[in-house]
């Protein structure tokens, strides 16, 4: 039985020698490398252009990528060579119209864009004219072919979410650091997990300490720097190119490296971060530690230009973004002046003042060489001694000893209740088993309720034992060498390095008329003698500044 041929068709087929292209497309890689696909396609549309008379002069061949928009290389060089001048053919044969694209308004559009070209678009197993019930009809068409698209990605990304629940690697870049290795065999798919690099995971170690520590001749480097540094001694991303300041970001603040990988944490096209809702954590091996990984945290937001402006972390100028004004507030920035004999001088000078004039702030001005002196002489001289050191951290002490004090007393009594609360389960436990009492409605209630109680009180005994602040001194030969080392960082190296060590145990320095006030907090100058380790939770003095009696430099 013959198959009638639309009056659309009849036309075409009268035409001599239509100058036809074929576009070939499969939605993944993958379906390029193993599928039949796309030889099927050509095979089918070569046969339909010798059944009509057709000449195909060329073929565009997408392999592996979707057509729910049109960011697709093939795809936009066919679409320009369309709509050339020259009209360089007539026809763009499809296999379906799902191959040239799976939006209903993304079709249409780029249907009449080409017809505008005077191109038409023909789908070999979806032969449809242009009166208005086929033209309809091919839109229906068309949002079938999306509402399939979008159920399959839903589908695809629900299985994905569940392979991340089970800790299984789905597949997308892997960080710096990794490696895949199978875990497990199912079928003939593979299901991986993420391993250590050992070689990766040095430079990751070595990026991050970088950036909090310095090398041990500079202070802690800035990402640029960083970068610099990288690059100029060789190393390499896994791809073999050269680092970048997005990179190092990148990871600098991925929580990877302590240990969660985060799948499905954006939209794939629009970049959008989703819901944490839809977020699947995935534990994988850390590389950093999470203390480290979080004062890296912590630095990035203090170093963000729109908080703390460049020149204050790696400026040239020593006690940028240290120094402010006693009497607006303001810092102290550097200004220069040239004498008679053409020496330059440089000096600290009220920002507010020199911005705004005296109306604002009556202003001061300083030499530059000469605070410097002075902040550096009065830390050497009367706070880095081992006596003044060790009468700092003899308050932080006393005061951890009576929050101790406190603690064991909870402890004690938290102990108390927790045994009682047990006690009363036994006995309850040893009248059922005995028979003295029988398990009814109210004796069910009144275990559950003390099992809740005891359980409350555990958690209670739990968390203050895990809080539980030390109140060993700090050895008196530690507090000798911290006050040796800081008098030798402070005083000599680089702007930037001394700038790094000032900035670990003091505030701020501020500049009056008389006298110059040095400012710092106790327990960041404990934090620094100890190498920055976390050893008490939050012990607070009546003193927040270890400048006690206000009497830093005269």
């Amino acid at each position: 039985m013959n198959r009638p041929i639309s009056h659309d068709t009849e036309i075409l087929s009268a035409m001599p020698a239509l100058r036809a292209v074929a576009y070939l497309r499969v939605s993944t890689g993958r379906q390029a490398e193993s599928d039949l696909s796309i030889p099927d396609q050509r095979k089918q549309i070569t046969q339909y252009c010798l059944s009509r008379g057709f000449r195909l002069v060329a073929e565009y061949v997408e392999p592996g990528a979707s057509a729910t928009d049109d960011a697709r290389p093939e795809f936009q060089q066919l679409i320009e060579r369309a709509t050339d001048g020259d009209h360089p053919f007539d026809v763009v044969i499809v296999h379906s119209y799902s191959r040239f694209f799976r939006d209903s308004f993304g079709l249409e559009m780029y249907i009449r864009r080409l017809a505008k070209a005077d191109v038409r678009l023909i789908s070999i197993t979806q032969e449809l004219g242009d009166d208005p019930a086929q033209v309809m009809m091919r839109q229906v068409i068309a949002l079938f072919d999306e509402y399939q698209s979008r159920e399959n990605a839903k589908h695809v990304l629900r299985a994905m979410k569940e392979n991340a629940r089970q800790g299984f690697y789905n597949g997308s870049p892997v960080p710096l650091g990794y490696r895949t290795t199978e875990a497990e065999r199912r079928g003939a798919k593979s299901k991986k997990h993420l391993a250590i690099d050992p070689v990766e995971a040095e430079t990751v170690r070595l990026i991050f300490r970088l950036y909090l520590e310095g090398d041990g001749r500079s202070g802690p480097l800035g990402i640029k720097e960083i970068v610099k540094r990288l690059n100029g001694q060789g190393y390499r991303t896994r791809r073999g190119a050269s680092f970048g300041v997005g990179t190092l970001h990148a990871i600098l603040t991925n929580r990877v490296y302590i240990g969660e990988w985060t799948f499905n944490r954006r939209d794939s096209r629009t970049l959008k971060n989703k819901p944490a809702i839809e977020h699947v954590v995935m534990p994988v091996p850390a590389i950093i530690d999470r203390d480290q990984f979080e004062a890296v945290e912590q630095t990035l937001k203090l170093r963000n230009p729109k908080v703390t402006p460049p020149r204050v972390t790696t400026g040239p100028i020593l006690l940028t973004g240290l120094s402010t004004c006693a009497t607006c507030g303001g810092g102290m920035t550097l200004r220069t002046g040239t004498s008679k004999n053409g020496t330059v001088h440089r000096y600290y000078t009220c920002s507010a003042a020199a911005r705004s004039g005296k109306s604002v702030c009556k202003g001061r001005s300083i030499r530059m060489d000469t605070l410097d002196d002075l902040v550096i002489k009065g830390l050497t001289e009367r706070l880095l001694t081992p006596d003044r050191l060790r009468e700092i951290l003899a308050s932080i002490t006393s005061a951890r000893a009576a929050k101790a004090a406190e603690v064991d007393g909870r402890v004690t009594r938290l102990t108390q209740e927790l045994h009682e609360a047990e006690t009363r389960l036994k006995r309850l436990y040893t009248m059922v088993e005995d028979g003295i009492a029988e398990m009814d409605d109210i004796l069910r209630d009144r275990i559950t309720s003390l099992k809740l109680d005891r359980d409350r009180i555990q958690a209670s005994l739990d968390q203050v034992r895990t809080n539980a602040i030390p109140t060993d001194a700090i050895p008196d030969q530690i507090i000798a060498e911290f006050g040796s080392l800081m008098r030798e960082n402070i005083a000599n190296g680089d702007i930037p390095f001394r700038k790094a060590w000032l900035k670990s145990i003091i505030d701020e320095v501020i500049v009056d008329d008389k006298q110059v006030r040095i400012i710092g907090s106790k327990h960041a100058l404990e934090r620094a003698m100890t190498g920055g380790k976390k050893i008490y939770q939050s012990v607070r003095g009546f003193e927040r500044k270890w400048r006690t009696r206000r009497d830093s430099n005269s």
